[in-house]
């Protein structure tokens, strides 16, 4: 299938890789189907890019790359509603924002996908030990910027 994207224009996928979230994400409950487009081979960032919004991408990442005890624990109700036995099924991703030279990750809003159904859900955890602003990664600065 083609999806059309803002960033990367037009972009071939194969139809089984779109993921469906049928509940959307917080905010835009009524865009259901995303792509995990990866901009080069090695990249821990991907854009979740709606299928049926070009202008419509989130950045995410997995977060455990950066944050070495972060756990998304389920209730069965979560379980049931992703069809999951574990969570071992799952692949979890948060939301990545820029805030000045950082980069940060929604930990208390992950993407818990079932990776062989392809379907999704965000969850809202009630876990206080992470918050919506995580710290990740720490840019460089702008040489250019920084000697003008």
């Amino acid at each position: 299938m083609q999806v059309n994207t803002s960033r990367f224009g037009q972009v071939e996928v194969d139809d089984e890789r779109v993921i469906t979230f049928a509940k959307g994400l917080l905010g835009f409950p009524r865009h259901q189907r995303y792509v995990l487009i990866q901009p080069n081979d090695d990249s821990f960032f991907f854009w979740l890019q709606s299928v049926d919004t070009p202008e419509l991408a989130f950045v995410v990442t997995d977060p455990s790359l950066f944050v070495a005890d972060y756990r998304v624990s389920l209730k069965p109700e979560q379980l049931e509603e992703l069809s999951l036995e574990t969570v071992e099924q799952a692949q979890v991703f948060v939301i990545v924002n820029k805030r000045g030279n950082v980069l940060t990750g929604n930990l208390q809003g992950p993407l818990v996908v079932h990776t062989e159904q392809r379907t999704g859900a965000q969850l809202v955890l009630s876990d206080r030990r992470f918050d919506t602003r995580v710290p990740l990664v720490e840019l460089e600065a702008n040489t250019q910027a920084a000697s003008a």
